[in-house]
């Protein structure tokens, strides 16, 4: 398996730390609101992405974070009248449902910055201690300019990055580029500290999370490639100088999602909310649309898109409601632990979505003609089918049938062939109402 490595800028062999074990961390919501669409390209991408190790055997442990301490939680809780607690309560049950809705399984981990103040505080004493950060009137900030490989993500150079920035209004910062380990508070929620009440940046939570699960350096660290600077140059920077390591071996970034043209995001007003777009296209049709595009690539979101994936899940549908008719009249067998050569082949390029698309087209199309000449291969086809349905978290309904379907099915066929047509109505309509034909 070869892995595009957005810290080398190139496909690399895949190597887990440990053989047979993967950690993977990707980076989840600001609680404050409700999560867009362009927002689930990362939750559908690397729902896939864990899918598909599982899949090869291997054993997964899979962390997405809430940062549910923010200063917009605490604008949102103002606006609302309720507290940041209940606004993050509220809007972590909300994105729980959007991901559900999407067709997106359960993790490992759903880690809170409110559970790992402690974790943070200990962290921050250790930078400290080690000189890579020092504390001002309440505020404690990281050194940049002390982590000579600062920039080794986003490919900057910190010099050009110094002159970039105008005129800085944090004068008790020692330099322009120093960014914020933890933050005093006054109107908005506050914690107490050994610094004095506040609240933890944003760049040292996920640092700090991912080095109390996992106890050292992961495997996968993903997210969205709006977050690969400053977020995750900066989570680096932390973790060369806490443990002397780049958090991960391999980082990935999935592209944006644009609307007519442009960036979707809450800043620039241009979004559609994930709760909203569900009720227009169903969970098969967005991850179809999402998997058509290779995950790195950005995705222009336009009716053709939506239209050509509805086609495509309707084909899924159609010939797997014929197979499982005639996989239950015949008594076959689906193997959900079968493994594909050539799905493999193709997923192990960095995980080519819009190839395996294409080659599930192919196996749709087979297994129709297989279906239409009633030949041996319908339950390994459909098996096929359904495997990498499951991967893709596209979901079909394939019930086993009850011995009164089957009867019922039977009779329906005695009647046909007997030209006894009122019954053999009678009997199809019961049938498309069970929604076995």
């Amino acid at each position: 398996m070869r892995i595009y490595n957005s810290l080398t800028d190139k496909k690399e062999e895949f190597k887990p730390i440990c053989d047979g074990k993967i950690t993977m961390y990707v980076c989840g919501p600001t609680v404050y609101n409700y999560v867009h669409i362009g927002n689930m390209r990362p939750v559908i991408t690397f729902d896939m992405i864990y899918n598909y190790f599982k899949y090869l055997g291997y054993d997964v442990k899979y962390a997405s974070n809430f940062t549910d301490i923010n200063e917009k939680i605490s604008a949102s809780a103002k606006e609302l009248g309720i507290s940041e607690r209940e606004v993050a309560d509220k809007f972590i049950k909300a994105y729980m449902e959007d991901v559900y809705s999407y067709n997106c399984g359960d993790i490992d981990y759903r880690p809170r910055v409110i559970e790992h103040l402690d974790d943070i505080f200990d962290f921050i004493k250790k930078l400290i201690e080690k000189g890579y950060a020092y504390e001002v009137d309440g505020d404690v900030y990281f050194r940049v300019e002390k982590v000579k490989e600062y920039g080794i993500l986003s490919n900057q150079d910190i010099n050009e990055l110094k002159s970039g920035i105008r005129k800085e209004v944090d004068e008790k910062k020692e330099s322009p580029l120093d960014f914020a380990l933890w933050r005093k508070t006054t109107d908005i929620e506050q914690f107490d500290s050994p610094w004095g009440k506040g609240i933890p940046g944003w760049h040292t939570e996920c640092v700090t999370m991912i080095d109390s699960l996992f106890k050292g350096k992961i495997d996968i660290h993903g997210g969205g490639i709006d977050l690969k600077f400053p977020h995750h140059e900066n989570e680096i920077a932390q973790s060369l100088a806490y443990n002397n390591h780049t958090i991960a071996n391999y980082w990935m970034h999935n592209g944006h999602i644009n609307l007519d043209g442009e960036k979707m995001s809450k800043s620039l007003g241009n979004f559609i909310l994930a709760r909203d777009f569900i009720k227009k296209y169903s969970a098969n049709v967005i991850r179809i649309a999402l998997f058509k595009t290779h995950y790195r690539l950005p995705i222009n979101f336009n009716d053709d898109l939506f239209n050509e994936s509805k086609t495509i899940d309707e084909k899924i549908n159609n010939v797997l409601k014929q197979a499982n008719l005639y996989i239950n009249i015949n008594n076959l067998k689906i193997d959900k632990g079968i493994r594909i050569d050539e799905f493999e082949n193709i997923m192990n390029d960095d995980f080519n979505t819009p190839n395996a698309i294409s080659y599930l087209l192919e196996l749709v199309k087979k297994l129709n003609l297989e279906i239409r000449n009633k030949g041996n291969d319908i339950d390994k086809l459909t098996s096929y089918i359904l495997v990498i349905c499951d991967i893709f978290g596209l979901k079909y309904d394939m019930k086993k049938f009850s011995n009164e379907e089957i009867d019922l099915y039977n009779n329906w066929i005695e009647a046909r062939d007997n030209k006894d047509f009122d019954k053999a109505d009678m009997y199809r309509n019961e049938l498309i109402e069970k929604n076995i034909l």
